[in-house]
């Protein structure tokens, strides 16, 4: 038989239900139980508690039942048998509490679990030490037990929540990286192309800038001809006024 993991939690002598693997009749059960240890085939023993009276029978099995619903039976299979192992409802004394306490240091060096900080380990071992606190307890006052569960049950709710928090805020964190990344990434595209249409629009006024002054140098050089033109026929025409009016004088002259 091989047991399940070690838990800080006292259990009782797991008890084997075997598996009916006979064909016979399809009405046949699958499973029956049968304890491990043949001596064992009575009942279980209950934890001596007074002179053995029919109520504190009945106060043993309800306290039985709230350990079960408080810690629930562990159960595993090997070699298609099905192994059963309930929690166990002897009282604890003062060596079993320093006993358990030793257990949970040595488990913590054991394993490595780290001091401070978020550690699982730590808090798997430190929940296991809670639950056999609460077995301890319940099997003495079964309504100091159950509270001591809601205490357990709001931490852990609330660590759960804590855990949520923590992995929605991850989830956030993550999505506005990409966010910020991809916007990165468009962001760099747009000012690429930004560039382009600058290099475009430098080049255009370059060509715009030569054609500019290619007009304004042939403008010159019609302006200076249309001067020199200007000019010429001006001569022309102060040369031909005066032979114009050298003539009228040569011609005025002679009849006087």
């Amino acid at each position: 038989m091989i047991p399940p993991n070690a838990s800080l939690v006292k259990y009782d002598n797991p008890v084997l239900v075997s598996r009916n693997t006979d064909k016979k009749t399809p009405r046949a059960k699958a499973l029956k139980a049968s304890p491990t240890p043949p001596s064992a085939a009575g009942p279980l023993p209950v934890p001596p508690k007074g002179k053995g009276t029919p109520m504190d029978a009945k106060a043993a099995q309800q306290t039985d039942e709230i350990l079960n619903s408080i810690l629930p039976p562990r159960e595993w299979t090997e070699s298609g048998q099905l192994w059963v192992q309930q929690v166990s409802s002897t009282p604890a004394t003062r060596l079993d509490v320093v006993n358990l306490q030793e257990e949970l240091d040595r488990r913590l060096q054991q394993r490595q679990a780290r001091e401070t900080g978020i550690c699982p380990v730590r808090r798997e071992l430190y929940s296991q030490c809670f639950d056999e606190l609460i077995r301890q307890v319940t099997i003495n006052c079964a309504e100091r037990g159950l509270l001591l569960l809601r205490v357990r049950d709001e931490i852990r709710m609330t660590i759960a929540a804590y855990q949520t928090l923590y992995e929605s805020s991850v989830a956030f964190g993550m999505r506005k990286a990409l966010q910020a990344e991809q916007g990165k990434a468009d962001m760099e595209k747009k000012i690429s192309e930004l560039e382009s249409e600058k290099r475009d629009l430098e080049r255009q006024v370059n060509e715009l800038k030569a054609k500019c002054e290619q007009t304004e140098k042939r403008a010159a050089e019609l302006r200076q001809v249309e001067e020199k033109k200007h000019t010429e026929e001006i001569q022309f025409l102060k040369r031909t006024n005066q032979q114009l009016k050298t003539q009228l004088e040569g011609i005025i002259a002679p009849k006087k």
